[in-house]
């Protein structure tokens, strides 16, 4: 087997502890430590990120200095592993799509989507619901999905009080060192890649598993996805959020 495991993601670690920690890209902008969370410092031991303290322009530099014929490919924004395909497109392959209604907070249906799968909170393109009778001239929004009914929930206008939460849950975290910080704390956290870090608030749950207060009201928290917990620079790791909270 392999000694160590050198990947191109923008992260970095530090063996200066009894176990190597998590940490930021320099190149904050490229930072993927939030993709890394659920990886555990026993993994991490065998792990080199060679880029994570460099800033990409100079890893550029470097590819075109070694003739690596991808030193100026544009950077990806898809999802790497499913080639040049729709995101709808894979789906299909695996997931049935159930179409369903598209409704207002107050249950007032305004059409049909195509399946939950393809649409996520805080989504404005592709609803086709555009010129409702009676409805103001402002943009429609995923604000929730309906799980058990099939429906998607929109309201009108970016900033609409039902796309921001107070806080999350979830039943489990993976703390990239096994223990985690002592509970209740203070911590940063991201509720999706390339979010700036948010204060919150982490405790224990007796019937959730961990209940996040968020310092300000966070727009579009998304079931489903991961948070992930910093302190500073230190990525201590993350969990799938449950659900949402609004008290």
């Amino acid at each position: 087997g392999a000694d160590w495991v050198a990947t191109g993601h923008y992260a970095r670690l530090d063996h200066s502890g009894d176990q190597p920690r998590l940490m930021k890209a320099v190149d904050a902008s490229k930072d993927q430590s939030y993709f890394l969370q659920a990886v555990s410092a026993s993994q991490l031991r065998h792990c080199v990120f060679p880029l994570g303290g460099m800033e990409k322009q100079d890893v550029r530099a470097l590819a075109r200095e070694s003739m690596i014929p991808t030193h100026a490919k544009k950077d990806s924004t898809g999802i790497c592993f499913i080639g040049e395909r729709r995101f709808a497109d894979f789906l299909n392959q695996y997931i049935p799509a159930q179409p369903g209604a598209i409704v207002t907070i107050d249950g007032q249906e305004l059409g049909r989507h195509r399946g939950l799968m393809f649409h996520t909170i805080g989504q404005r393109q592709g609803l086709g619901i555009g010129g409702v009778e009676n409805a103001p001239d402002a943009p429609w929004y995923v604000v929730d999905k309906d799980l058990a009914g099939n429906r998607l929930i929109v309201a009108q206008g970016n900033d609409h009080p039902a796309l921001f939460s107070s806080g999350l849950t979830t039943r489990a975290i993976h703390w990239v060192d096994e223990k985690g910080p002592l509970l209740p704390a203070q911590l940063q956290v991201k509720i999706r890649y390339r979010q700036p870090d948010q204060p919150a608030r982490l405790e224990a749950d007796p019937a959730m598993g961990f209940r996040l207060r968020f310092d300000e009201p966070q727009r579009a928290v998304s079931p489903g996805q991961w948070v992930c917990f910093y302190d500073g620079d230190t990525c201590l790791g993350g969990g799938i959020i449950e659900s949402r909270t609004n008290n």
